[in-house]
């Protein structure tokens, strides 16, 4: 196992147990953006689970970008939204 492999586990993990306090926070408060938030936690765990599993040249592929944008997309509309709903 390489360093890489090692560190995208713990990067798997930790994105994973964000994603469960996030979840926590959602279940008690009801609040849309902090359900939004983790699923994209979730989603980047999974894309590093890709990376592990693909060849190393895995990056260079388009789906691995593509699971990184929706989870940043989700994150910035999560956060949009909360903005303006706090101005009604």
């Amino acid at each position: 196992m390489t360093i890489n492999g090692f560190l995208s586990g713990v990067i798997f993990a930790l994105s994973w147990v964000i994603a469960l306090i996030f979840l926590k926070f959602w279940k008690r408060s009801a609040d849309r953006l902090f359900a939004i938030f983790a699923v994209s936690f979730f989603l980047l765990g999974i894309e590093r689970v890709i990376l592990v599993l693909c060849a190393s040249d895995a990056e260079a592929h388009g789906y691995v970008y593509g699971i990184r944008l929706v989870a940043f997309a989700l994150i910035v509309i999560g956060i949009v939204q909360k903005n303006l709903q706090a101005r009604r």
